[in-house]
C-alpha cells in the first residue's frame, strides 16, 4: 500500500499553516477526528451530557473494537483512560510487588515510568534493575536472559523511547518473559499509530499507549490492553462503581474485563475522537504508515548529519520516525524557538526525561524532529535549509 499524501494533507487542516515535525509530541488531528469531537460537544450542549452519551452509545463503544483491531487483542481486553500515563500506572500499580522482588527495565526508560519504579521500590523493598543496552544502543536481550531468576516479577520496557529513533526489540523480550512466566508491560506511547502492533506477537501481558501522538487523536486520551489470562493476577490501584459492583455491605466484585482499569467519569467527545482516529489510521494501513514515516525520517537523518555543526544522536538496529540531534553552539530550546518563528514545529527532550540513557551518552538536551506520513519530501528539504541557516548564525 502507498499513502495518498495529497489526500492526507487535504484532510489535515494544520498542514496549511505549519510544517509539523512534532508528531512525537502531538500529531495534527485530521478533519474527521476534529469533526467528531466538535459534533459531540455540540450534542452535549443541546441535549445534555448524560443524554448525549446515551444517544451516541454505538460511537462511544466503537473505540474498543477499533483499539482491539489496532493491536490484535479482544475488545474486552481494552480499557480507555485519560492518558497514557494513567494507562501505564493502572497496569503497573496493579502488579503485586513485595520486598526482594525484582523489576527489570531498559536504560532508555521514560521518566514517569522510572519514577513509579522508584516509588514502589521505596515502599516495598523491591529492586529496580536496568538491563544494559547492546552495542547498537537497543535493549540487550541476551543480557536480559542472564539476569532472569525467580525473583523477577515484572519486565517493563518502552518500545520507542522519548529521546531518539531507537526501536527496542519487544518481541524478543516477550519470548524471554513467556518462557519465564513473568509479567511483561510495554509502553507503546510512541509506536502506536507509527507502526503495526500485535500483542500476540509481542507476547506482552499489558500494553499502554496515547491517542495524541502518531495516532493523531485528541489530547488526554489513552488506552490500556490487559490480556484476559492475567486479569485474576492484577488488582487495580483505584476502584469505583464502574470498575466494580458493590455486592453486599462489606463486599464488592471486580468487573471481569479490562474496564476494571477505567473509572466512571470520562470525556465522551474525546473518547469518540480517539475511536475515529484509530479507524482513520487503520484506513491508511499501519504498514504503509510505517514505511512512509520511517523513510521520511531516514532521509531527514541523512540530510541533517551532513550539516556542519549538527550531530544526529539516534540509536538502534531499527530506527523510527523520531530524529534527534544537537547543533554546536546552540541550545535545543533556542533552536526550537527559532524554528517556531518560521512556523516549523519540533520539540526538545531534556536530561531528566530519560536520565540514565542521556547521562550515559553525555547529553543534556536534544532537538526532536518527528515527521509523519502526511509530511512531504519538500518539507524535509525546507526543514534542513532552515537548520543550515541557523547553523551559520
Amino acid at each position: 500500500m502507498t499513502i495518498d499524501v495529497a489526500r492526507a494533507r487535504a484532510e489535515t487542516p494544520g498542514c496549511s499553516e505549519t510544517l509539523h515535525f512534532n508528531n512525537a509530541g502531538a500529531g495534527l488531528m485530521p478533519q474527521p477526528v476534529l469533526s467528531a469531537i466538535k459534533d459531540h460537544y455540540d450534542l452535549e450542549a443541546r441535549r445534555g451530557g448524560y443524554e448525549a452519551a446515551d444517544l451516541e452509545e454505538v460511537r462511544c463503544e466503537r473505540v474498543y473494537d477499533a483499539t482491539a483491531a489496532l493491536i490484535g487483542c479482544a475488545s474486552n481486553e481494552v480499557a480507555i483512560v485519560e492518558n497514557a500515563t494513567r494507562a501505564w500506572d493502572m497496569a503497573f500499580y496493579a502488579v503485586p510487588i513485595k520486598a526482594g522482588d525484582r523489576i527489570l527495565t531498559a536504560r532508555a526508560e521514560y521518566v514517569s515510568n522510572y519514577l513509579a519504579f522508584l516509588q514502589v521500590a521505596q515502599r516495598t523493598g523491591a529492586k529496580v534493575e536496568v538491563v544494559p543496552s547492546d552495542e547498537t544502543g537497543q535493549f540487550d536481550v541476551a543480557a536480559l536472559r542472564r539476569m532472569m531468576d525467580k525473583r523477577v516479577k515484572l519486565i517493563s520496557v518502552t518500545h520507542i523511547p522519548t529521546n531518539g529513533g531507537l526501536v527496542n526489540p519487544i518481541e524478543e523480550i516477550g519470548r524471554v518473559a513467556r518462557e519465564a512466566g513473568v509479567l511483561y508491560l510495554v509502553d507503546a506511547c510512541q509506536s502506536a499509530g507509527q507502526m503495526p502492533l500485535d500483542v500476540d506477537r509481542i507476547g506482552c501481558d499489558m500494553l499502554s499507549a496515547t491517542g495524541r501522538k502518531f495516532l493523531r487523536g485528541p489530547r488526554a486520551t489513552g488506552f490500556l490492553c490487559v490480556r484476559q489470562s492475567v486479569l485474576p493476577r492484577l488488582e487495580p490501584p483505584f476502584v469505583d462503581l464502574h470498575a466494580a459492583t458493590w455486592t453486599a455491605a462489606n463486599r464488592y466484585e471486580w468487573r471481569t474485563d479490562a474496564r476494571r482499569f477505567e473509572n466512571w467519569e470520562t470525556n465522551y467527545a474525546t473518547k469518540i475522537g480517539l475511536g475515529v482516529a484509530i479507524d482513520y489510521a487503520l484506513g491508511w494501513g499501519l504498514e504503509a504508515i510505517q514505511q512512509r514515516t520511517f523513510a521520511l525520517a531516514a532521509t531527514l537523518r541523512e540530510r541533517l548529519a551532513a550539516v556542519r555543526g549538527v550531530r544526529v544522536h539516534d540509536l538502534g538496529r531499527v530506527q523510527c520516525g523520531i530524529v534527534t540531534f544537537t547543533m554546536a553552539g546552540h541550545e535545543p530550546a533556542d533552536l526550537k524557538a527559532a524554528l517556531r518563528a518560521q512556523h516549523i514545529n519540533v520539540s526538545t527532550t531534556q536530561l531528566e526525561f530519560a536520565r540514565l540513557d542521556m547521562e550515559a551518552r553525555g547529553l543534556t538536551g536534544l532537538v526532536r524532529a518527528s515527521p509523519h506520513y502526511y509530511n512531504t519530501d519538500e518539507e524535509v528539504e525546507r526543514f534542513v535549509r532552515a537548520i543550515e541557516a541557523l547553523a551559520q548564525r
